[in-house]
């Protein structure tokens, strides 16, 4: 069974209750559960993890990447929150590892600050998804099981 790595970044500790107009009132544990769900539907085990820390997606990335060479990763999503705006070191990784990616926004990032509108992961990513709320995991796993 491969595995599929939703990897969630800075501030999505606080779903449920930082900008809920924004980001809904789901938490992150709710968005795990969807996961969970999601990847047993399509036959993947899933490696939730989130972190506040970039190089910690970095070294993520890095073990995903190891996880694809051997042929057991589906795939990564990666809500990578304020990073995607910012990070060099994010794209490198993911090119670095040649994994199958899915950069996954909440909300619609192109309707939101002009600083929102540019990211360094997209560039890399098979595929990027905006504005479907905490759905959008669902939508992107099963993005991930159509590509297998």
């Amino acid at each position: 069974m491969k595995t599929v790595f939703v990897l969630n970044g800075p501030n999505l500790n606080l779903l449920g209750t930082r900008e809920p107009q924004v980001y809904g009132s789901q938490t992150l544990d709710d968005v795990q559960a969807l996961c969970e769900r999601a990847c047993a539907a399509n036959g993947f085990s899933l490696d939730f993890r989130q972190t506040n820390s970039e190089g910690t997606l970095v070294d993520w990335l890095h073990e995903a990447g190891h996880l694809h060479t051997s042929g057991k990763l589906a795939g990564v999503i990666l809500n990578a929150g304020a990073y995607t705006h910012t990070s060099v070191a994010l794209h490198d990784a993911i090119k670095g590892t040649g994994i199958c990616l899915i950069e996954l926004h909440i909300s619609n990032v192109h309707a939101r600050e002009a600083f929102r509108h540019h990211s360094f992961i997209s560039p890399a990513a098979k595929s990027v998804m905006a504005g479907f709320g905490v759905n959008g995991y669902a939508l992107a796993i099963a993005g991930l099981a159509g590509m297998q």
